[in-house]
């Protein structure tokens, strides 16, 4: 056998081998993350990987969504996480998800469904509200922590065991306020008339978009 025929039986197994693991490292290299408004472009049922800041904690909003999920916000936007089990992220928490995207069981809210793969990594910038009129709070805004300022307009209504609804208008339109049980937030000194700031999750339920106080100093009478 030549040197030259030698060095080719030789080289061919390395150079398969070296395909091989090219191959390997592509098919489980990590998903690319993207901004969580590039997410949100895309279809239902597409898996994307995220990062963003805790906004709406672990299990705040249970006793209407029924799971133990919680929303991240990035500098594009925002999304609800919805997951069976609470993880017990905070505010202000950094968390990389990959889950799937799909409609709620609430109708009309996108949120990240089937959660493969979860981490917290520190803390994230403190994300400042989105100043908006009570009418303009839509599908633009939804999945953000967006503050209204406005007029109770009619008596606050009792929907326990999930919560409570306050309507509130600055002249520009309706909007519900809900308020999830499961937030702890004491409504008793609200009333009609009253003008109020409510900083909160942009959501919808349904055809109705709404605004989701997650603690009690998200309601301020002014």
């Amino acid at each position: 056998m030549t040197h030259k025929n030698r060095q080719r039986r030789f080289v061919a197994p390395a150079l398969l081998t070296l395909i091989f693991l090219i191959s390997f490292a592509t098919a489980h290299a990590a998903p690319p993350t993207l901004s969580i408004a590039e997410a949100r472009s895309l279809p239902l049922g597409t898996v994307v990987t995220i990062d963003g800041v805790v906004t709406v904690p672990s299990g705040a909003f249970s006793s209407s969504t029924f799971e133990q999920g919680f929303a991240i916000q990035d500098r594009t936007g925002g999304i609800y996480v919805s997951t069976s089990d609470n993880l017990g992220f905070g505010l202000r928490q950094q968390v990389r998800v990959t889950g799937t995207l799909a409609e709620s069981v609430l109708p009309g809210l996108l949120v990240l469904v089937d959660v493969t793969a979860v981490k917290a990594h520190g803390s994230g910038p403190k994300v400042q509200p989105l100043p908006v009129a009570t009418g303009d709070v839509n599908e633009a805004t939804e999945g953000s922590i967006v503050r209204i300022t406005g007029t109770i307009t009619q008596p606050i209504v009792n929907d326990l065991p999930f919560g409570f609804i306050i309507v509130v208008n600055d002249g520009s339109g309706e909007i519900n306020v809900f308020v999830a049980a499961s937030t702890g937030i004491d409504v008793s000194g609200l009333s009609p008339g009253q003008t109020i700031e409510v900083t909160g999750f942009s959501g919808q339920f349904a055809d109705h978009f709404e605004v989701d106080p997650r603690r009690q100093e998200d309601i301020r009478v002014l």
